[in-house]
C-alpha cells in the first residue's frame, strides 16, 4: 500500500458513529477505525460514502476523551463486506491535534488501554 499521509499513523481499534453534514442526509453510520494520524483517519464501513463529502464524527480516545471532528473522504477502496476509506480532518483545532499526538506517543510506549 502506498503511504499517502504526511503524518505518522497509529492503530486505533475503535468504533465511532458519524453523520453526513450536507443537510440532505442525517443518517448515522458506524465505522471501524483502522488507524489515525494527525492529519487524518483510515476506517472501514459497510455503507457507501462519497469522496469529497464531509461527515461529523466523535472520536473516543483511550482516556475516554471524545474529540469532535469533521472528516472529508479522500479515498475509497472496495473490500469484501464493505469499503476501506481514508479521510482528512477538516478544521480540527490544535488542542485536539495535540491529543492525537499524545495518544500516538502513549500507544508507542505501550501505555494505551484499548
Amino acid at each position: 500500500m502506498n503511504e499517502r499521509r504526511r503524518n505518522k499513523r497509529t492503530n486505533m481499534p475503535s468504533k465511532i458513529i458519524m453523520k453526513r453534514l450536507d443537510g440532505n442526509s442525517g443518517k448515522e453510520v458506524i465505522i471501524n477505525i483502522l488507524d489515525v494520524s494527525k492529519s487524518g483517519i483510515g476506517f472501514q464501513c459497510a455503507e457507501v460514502l462519497q469522496i469529497g463529502e464531509v461527515y461529523e464524527a466523535h472520536l473516543t480516545l483511550w482516556t475516554h476523551e471524545v474529540l469532535h471532528a469533521l472528516l472529508r473522504i479522500v479515498r475509497i477502496e472496495l473490500r469484501t463486506g464493505g469499503y476501506d476509506y481514508g479521510a482528512i480532518f477538516v478544521g480540527m483545532g490544535e488542542a485536539d491535534l495535540s491529543r492525537i499526538e499524545t495518544y500516538q506517543t502513549v500507544s508507542e510506549l505501550g501505555g494505551d488501554e484499548n
